[in-house]
């Protein structure tokens, strides 16, 4: 009976190592795809297919790691097996919760921290019931815990965020300096060096240093290179060098692309040899301990873990197993997309749609951090500045460029540089048998690069700082939600034993079925919806013709948002109230970004065509009071619900609907015009404005006469005239940008606009 209970933890483990490794490569495909995707120096194809392979690489040459799940932690000779499965089963129900979590909210965590962390959590979680049952000291904590591993783990970690940023700011600095934002009017053998340098740093730590102990290399070939390092390095960038001139000079090559490709080879590979372990090697420990105890003949609460510190060689073909899943994951999974978009847009060169809010940290940051380098400017000559200064100035297409989707948000010099950086660290901390954060790595690598080239600019570096902020203070959460829940987990199992192993196992399956559900459906929202889209025509025609569609979505986007209004106001519906709240806030937003986008439509008019910028210009400035009233409507009629203040009344809840339904009509007939291009019907609409005027004007007196007889609701009043004094607001709005586009069209003299 007691072998079934633990072959039934063991076939539950081998479901949470698939289920982990599915989770764990969504998150942690951030590490090596953010440089190709953000550069678009080749195809997404391409990109998937070249880490596909390192990843199959890199999974043949991670075994040996798998001693961090075995030993790095714990000392297993303080444990009998009963015990040891506990801390297994522990660390693996929290994993994938966690990592679940983080990939659902599109951030970035650390697989690595978050196995350390569970391991810890747990295993002091049973040696403390294991010490109070014996009526121990808590001082004897340490003989169960290897702190002088886990410290140098735990420290390895932290140093990374700090070496990773640093070093990635360094180098892209100095390269920045030495080829510029012209890098490629530069001569060929220039860049044929950088590809030199770059290539072997990225052979010798991830082809030698990576692949050091597989059946690879050769035992000889390891040997005369780790005897002679200096001299395979010099040999390396000699013949990389060559190779790379010769590909550029006579094949026409980029050798930019060419690292890129190498890098996100190499750095896939480094992420499956660095972080395999952080997916299966809990499982594969927990298998190697069962087979010991079923050979053995003892009672589970008997045997002791002390066979469990020796070093067993990983089948190939588990390790080959595992590489396949992390590679569908990454070709099907639409989470490791949401992971990669957030790395990638803090790391972006131009501003754009910024995800993450300044907070009161980010704006004293980026204060002092100006003070800083003002003072220290002061003390560069003026004419090194100069020269500085230049190397940094962008060529005239990154000024006037449209801000569309297809545009990469780096060169590939920064994305070079970070895949170069990042594959040199990470393998270095593999070949230690050091399990580095591939995370913090890859994203401080990332991050310090764009602040060295000057991508954190006034416009945007509060929300980039913010964003960082955030992203390393969910670290930090990941620690210690790791700790504390891998440790109650551990202590619920114990309590509970096979009982509560089932509950946590339907607990933890049932949420990460939620949370793909609840992905899937946004993400197919997402597509679903239209999103305003930024004007790149010259002409004035040329824009009429562009924003006709973004019109219609506005209207359209209106015309539903009002008219939930004042639903929920009727129905006293919170839930829609609140989620039509979002929605205006959201048209608000984009909005919002269609007017950031003003200085590059600006910039790309031609002189003939000068006058398109003020009906751009205009035109924007009617949308904007539109979301401004939309989006004022629908907070306080929120605010007003969700505070539970007075309901309105049948009669004023009558009046509203009439004028909805009144503008409803309007804004039909307006989306219509817009989407068939019918401009001329524009001139019908605008004939019968008054008459929804003039029925807002009516309501405006009825409430007036209302207020002085019979109304005793002060808060009622306020919503009640603040929605009608709004919906003229947008009313007017509405009409001067149809003003506008009829002028425009038919070239005759408009109405008088709306006071």
């Amino acid at each position: 009976m007691e072998e079934n209970i633990y072959f039934f933890m063991i076939i539950a483990l081998a479901v949470l190592a698939i289920t982990d490794l599915i989770v764990g490569v969504s998150n942690d495909a951030v590490n090596f795809l953010n440089s190709a995707i953000g550069s678009k120096a080749i195809s997404f194809k391409t990109i998937m297919i070249v880490a596909s392979i390192g990843i199959a690489f890199g999974a043949v040459s991670s075994s040996g790691m798998m001693e961090v799940a075995r030993k790095g932690i714990f000392n297993p000779s303080e444990f009998v097996f009963a015990e040891i499965m506990i801390v297994f089963m522990a660390v693996m129900i929290t994993d994938i919760l966690l990592l679940d979590f983080f990939n659902t909210l599109g951030m970035p965590t650390s697989t690595t921290v978050s196995i350390v962390f569970e391991l810890l959590g747990a295993a002091v979680a049973i040696s403390l019931v294991k010490i109070y049952a014996g009526d121990g000291n808590f001082t004897h904590l340490i003989n169960y815990i290897n702190t002088d591993k886990a410290s140098e783990i735990i420290m390895g970690i932290l140093l990374s965020v700090a070496i990773a940023f640093t070093i990635g700011a360094l180098v892209q600095f100095i390269t920045r300096i030495l080829l510029s934002f012209k890098f490629e009017e530069k001569p060929k053998w220039v860049g044929a060096i950088f590809g030199g340098l770059a290539i072997t740093g990225i052979v010798y730590f991830i082809i030698v240093k990576g692949l050091k102990g597989t059946s690879i290399l050769s035992p000889n070939a390891t040997q005369l290179i780790s005897e002679n390092p200096e001299l395979f390095i010099l040999i390396n960038i000699g013949v990389w060098f060559i190779l790379s001139w010769l590909v550029t000079r006579f094949l026409k090559w980029d050798i930019y692309v060419i690292i890129i490709v190498i890098g996100t080879f190499a750095l896939a590979m480094a992420f499956a040899g660095n972080d395999l372990v952080n997916f299966i090697g809990v499982p594969l420990a927990a298998y190697e301990s069962f087979v010991s105890w079923s050979n053995s003949g003892q009672l589970a609460a008997d045997y002791n873990m002390k066979g469990l510190a020796v070093a067993v060689q990983t089948p190939t073909y588990l390790l080959l197993a595992s590489g396949v899943v992390m590679v569908l994951t990454l070709w099907f999974s639409s989470k490791a997309k949401s992971v990669v978009k957030t790395s990638v847009d803090l790391s972006r060169q131009d501003e754009g749609d910024e995800r993450f809010e300044p907070n009161f940290l980010s704006r004293q940051i980026v204060k002092y951090s100006i003070k800083a380098s003002e003072n220290l400017n002061g003390l560069i000559p003026n004419g090194l500045k100069k020269r500085i200064d230049k190397q940094f100035e962008k060529p005239h297409a990154y000024i006037t460029k449209a801000k569309v989707k297809d545009q990469p948000a780096f060169d590939l010099i920064r994305a070079s540089v970070n895949l170069m950086v990042a594959s040199v660290l990470i393998s270095m901390a593999t070949s230690l048998k050091l399990p580095l954060s591939t995370t913090y790595v890859t994203f401080m690598v990332a991050m310090g690069s764009s602040l060295a080239d000057r991508a954190w600019g006034s416009e945007s570096a509060v929300y980039r700082v913010a964003g960082v902020l955030n992203v390393i203070g969910g670290w930090f959460f990941t620690a210690i939600i790791a700790f504390l829940a891998a440790a109650t987990i551990a202590y619920i199992i114990h309590v509970g034993g096979i009982y509560a192993i089932s509950i946590l196992l339907l607990l933890a399956f049932f949420l990460i079925g939620k949370n793909y559900i609840s992905h899937t459906k946004k993400l197919k929202e997402s597509k679903e919806e239209e999103k305003l889209e930024r004007a790149e025509s010259s002409s004035v025609q040329g824009v009429i013709e562009e924003s006709a569609k973004n019109i219609a979505n506005v209207v359209k986007r209106t015309n539903k948002i009002y008219s939930n209004t004042i639903n929920g106001l009727a129905k006293q519906d919170l839930s829609l109230l609140k989620k039509n709240k979002k929605q205006g806030s959201k048209l608000s937003s984009e909005i919002e970004d269609l007017r950031n986008h003003t200085f590059y439509f600006i910039k790309n008019l031609d002189e003939a065509h000068i006058g398109a910028s003020n009906f751009y210009i205009n035109a924007m400035g009617h949308l904007t009071d539109i979301s401004q009233s939309l989006d004022y409507i629908g907070k306080v009629s929120h605010k007003h619900v969700n505070n539970n203040h007075k309901k309105l009344k049948y009669n004023q809840i009558k009046e509203l609907k009439q004028i909805d339904y009144k503008l409803a009509e309007i804004l039909n007939n307006t989306q219509t015009a817009f989407e068939e291009r019918s401009f001329e019907k524009i001139g019908n609409i605008l004939n019968n404005k008054q008459e929804l005027y003039d029925l807002v004007s009516q309501k405006i007196e009825l409430q007036v006469e209302r207020t002085r007889t019979e109304e005793s609701s002060p808060k009622n009043t306020t919503l009640y005239f603040t929605i009608l004094l709004e919906t003229r607001d947008l009313m007017t709005a509405t009409m001067n940008l149809l003003e506008q586009y009829y002028k425009e069209y038919d070239g005759k003299i408009a109405p008088a606009r709306l006071d």
